[in-house]
């Protein structure tokens, strides 16, 4: 394969990941996005009183909006596979543990084991703007701050990525309000063009559990009355504000194709750049400084504007800055176009809402997709075309149904546009993949081939099985793929955990019916040895093990085993200690991170400096007396610590 016509500049996006209104996954995004569905929806009461807020008419301390953008099981969590209590995993920032999760099954879709980017110099930068979570804590009073709120202070969402991933390099918060998550795009990009990181996460990540930004802009009359995002619409009147978590993998585009990475669309270039004094105001949107930054983006892509076929805008919905936002795309990439070929605008808001500092992030996501598909989906609520727009002089289109991309004999090309209120702007280049770069299909080779699956726990394992065999059967998103590509992801993609189960066959039937069946691989194959050194928990070098080695294909992502957790609640699903139970018990079932005996290391057991604080202060409140902490700091064993409350319970008595 020629790779001396690829641009060292350029950067691949290898994976990504999701959780936004309607749409818990990439796939399930562009369902909701072909189908023109609008995910907004009413306000739910676990985030704010709605009714008590809600004014039709512009008033001071009333919201605008009933409705919004939100995601599903936002207080869901797989603790465990984390390796946090019940406690930890309550107190944290539900940001944090959405990022958690929405990362590793990023990188499961890029195909990279965690495993083997632990003590690189990988980096991770996150678009974000609140910490809503942490807020919400301290306004309860001074008696209700503790140091547990250490760990829900902005810097450690990036923070927490890197140290459980082992990553190395940079960890860096990004806020320029909602250009925030394609400022931590242009950032990777640069940190991997200049040598300084091999692999880059990139997110957004936003999840407003308060209502005070909306009281204010709705007071500035930014906030529309319907909860709707009206891109282009004589009618807007304002956005919808929307959750999000979003993430994306990204590797210089030499790298990926040399490690045999999916390429999922190319990061031709970007340019950020602020409106400085080019409008009267801070927070007044400029023109000039929107052309300023789609010049210099195209300029660093080394793409003719006039060549690009679509555009995902920032798109909120603004009367004021729609139609800076659409002359500005008219001017710098209509100038030169082709006549009967006008570029095609769309926004990702007017489905889910505006996500704000994960909003560009979101739009990427949308924006890769179409790049795979070919296809731009509807842009909804645009009923009256804006009259503040000369729709008749500027050369672009916002569909109104699903749309092909143009076919040009070339990689489509495609831009994708942030603003945000900090006057800082953000454009990202996005291509198609070359199809010259890309290696040739797996033909069949008729097998045997062994399937290697692993969970972190026994439930998740046979929920990975039971995903394996709708993958597998006929129909399954797996039928498509070569069964040696697909083994081989699984085999060498992949972290193994320590349960596990492996299976072998000659076709994708086989594999699926032993994965219905009782697992178990084919006596006397060549492979068994494998397989049975594999199920007793020994690493293998998968990578040598089959000869050439398989292309690398998507795969059922990883079934987490969420419970439910929120402040002021208790944790659902067995936390909480049996009837019957010592004290000792029910202090560690909220604040051990693993199982245990009386044998047990408090220290092993996830019992750290933080924990042992929040014990002191349970403690307190059960046995209704003074505890001195440095007589919990003296044990070492559940069986001290056992011993030691049966004392403190004899003593208040």
């Amino acid at each position: 394969m020629n790779r001396s016509d690829v641009d060292p500049r350029s950067v691949a996006v290898i994976g990504m990941a999701c959780r936004l209104p309607g749409a818990s996954a990439p796939d399930a995004l562009w369902a909701l996005l072909r189908d023109a569905v609008d995910a907004t929806s009413e306000t739910p009461p676990d985030r704010y009183d709605v009714d008590a807020l809600y004014s039709p008419e512009p008033r001071q301390g009333r919201i605008a909006a009933r409705r919004g953008g939100y995601v599903d099981e936002v207080a869901e969590f797989d603790a465990e596979f984390f390796g946090m209590s019940a406690t930890e995993a309550t107190e944290l920032d539900p940001q944090q543990r959405l990022l958690l999760m929405t990362a590793w099954d990023a990188l499961e879709d890029a195909g990279q084991n965690p495993d083997r980017l632990a003590g690189s110099r990988s980096g991770v930068f996150v678009g974000n703007t609140r910490a809503d979570h942490l807020e919400l804590a301290l306004r309860r009073g001074p008696d209700s701050v503790t140091a547990a709120q250490l760990n829900n202070f902005r810097s450690l969402l990036p923070a927490r990525l890197s140290h459980f991933l082992d990553f190395r390099g940079p960890s860096i918060v990004v806020d320029t309000a909602c250009s925030s998550s394609l400022v931590a795009v242009h950032q990777a990009v640069q940190s991997l063009r200049a040598g300084e990181t091999p692999l880059a996460l990139a997110a957004g990540v936003n999840v407003p559990l308060r209502p005070d930004e909306g009281l204010v802009l709705s007071h500035a009359g930014a906030m529309a009355g319907d909860g709707r995002c009206k891109f282009g619409d004589a009618g807007a009147d304002g956005y919808s504000p929307s959750d999000a978590v979003a993430v994306v993998v990204l590797k210089r585009l030499t790298d990926a194709l040399a490690d045999g990475d999916r390429i999922r669309a190319v990061v031709r270039g970007s340019a950020v750049g602020n409106d400085g004094r080019t409008s009267d105001s801070v927070l007044n949107p400029s023109l000039q400084g929107q052309l300023d930054v789609l010049r210099w983006a195209y300029e660093d892509a080394g793409v003719n504007p006039a060549d690009v076929d679509y555009v995902e805008a920032h798109g909120a919905g603004s009367p004021a800055l729609d139609p800076l936002e659409l002359r500005a795309l008219g001017e710098v990439l209509g100038a030169g176009r082709p006549a009967g070929r006008p570029l095609l605008v769309g926004s990702v808001k007017t489905n889910i809402g505006h996500a704000e500092a994960a909003g560009g992030m979101a739009g990427l996501i949308k924006t890769v997709l179409c790049l795979e598909h070919g296809q731009v989906p509807a842009c909804l609520h645009l009923d009256t075309p804006h009259p503040g727009v000369d729709w008749d002089a500027l050369p672009l289109t916002v569909p109104d149904k699903l749309r092909d991309l143009p076919v040009l004999g070339r990689p489509a090309v495609a831009g994708v546009g942030g603003q945000g209120s900090s006057a800082l702007n953000a454009h990202v280049v996005l291509a198609q993949p070359d199809p010259r770069h890309m290696p040739p299909a797996t033909e069949p080779d008729g097998g045997p081939h062994l399937l290697a699956l692993s969970a972190h726990t026994p439930a998740a394992l046979d929920a990975l099985r039971e995903a394996y065999v709708r993958y597998l059967r006929p129909g399954g998103a797996g039928a498509s793929y070569a069964l040696r590509d697909i083994c081989h992801s699984a085999a060498a993609r992949r972290r193994h955990h320590a349960h596990r189960l492996a299976v072998t066959g000659h076709t994708h039937e086989e594999l699926a019916a032993a994965l219905a069946g009782t697992p178990a691989p084919v006596a006397g194959g060549p492979l068994t040895a494998v397989a049975e050194r594999y199920l007793a928990g020994g690493d293998l070098e998968w990578a040598t093990m089959s000869g050439a080695p398989g292309r690398c294909v998507p795969l059922p992502p990883y079934p987490w085993q969420t419970r439910r957790y929120w402040a002021g609640e208790e944790p659902r699903g067995g936390h909480r200690a049996p009837d019957g139970a010592d004290l000792a018990d029910r202090v560690l079932r909220e604040h051990a991170r693993t199982g245990f005996d009386d044998a047990s290391g408090l220290t092993d057991i996830g019992i750290d400096s933080l924990a042992k604080l929040r014990i002191v202060v349970e403690l307190a409140e059960r046995c209704g007396q003074e505890i001195d902490p440095e007589e919990l700091g003296a044990l070492r064993t559940v069986g001290e610590l056992r011993q030691w409350t049966r004392t403190l319970q004899a003593a208040g008595r």
